[in-house]
């Protein structure tokens, strides 16, 4: 059974990245070390995780599960040029689970966004950005 279980939780999450474009937390934080222009970076998942460490440079828009953080990130994106590379990601709980990614990037598609990748998170944000080393900072989400 547990076998079972195991099976259909990866099915669902393939399905869900093979909508998406993905990219690697290590391949993010290569392209912040990076000169020149680097992508803009939207935080999609819950405020208090932004509080507390967050990709340097990204932008709160809130959880890409509410009508709220949807509305707040078509707003911050629609400053935008549609053809900028744009990074989500969230980190809230395990890829499988996340309830933010996946509407925050059919928003930005509709609107009309062509470089849109998600950064895969396969567990949370502290074990697969934090506790690797990568780049961190702490602070408020603007609004």
């Amino acid at each position: 059974m547990r076998t079972l279980a195991i099976g259909i939780l990866t099915v669902l999450a393939v399905g869900l990245a093979a909508d998406l474009a993905l990219i690697q937390p290590g391949d993010v934080a290569a392209r912040l070390a990076a000169k020149g222009a680097g992508p803009v970076i939207f935080h999609v998942g819950p405020n208090v995780l932004y509080r507390n460490k967050h990709i340097p440079g990204s932008v709160y828009a809130g959880p890409g599960s509410r009508p709220e953080g949807l509305e707040a990130l078509r707003v911050a994106a629609g400053k935008l040029p549609h053809d900028r590379e744009i990074i989500l990601y969230c980190g809230c709980c395990p890829w499988s689970n996340c309830p933010n990614v996946k509407p925050a990037v059919e928003l930005l598609k509709r609107m009309g966004f062509t470089r849109v990748k998600a950064m895969f998170v396969a567990t949370n944000f502290a074990k697969d950005w934090i506790d690797k080393g990568y780049p961190v900072e702490n602070g408020t989400a603007m609004k």
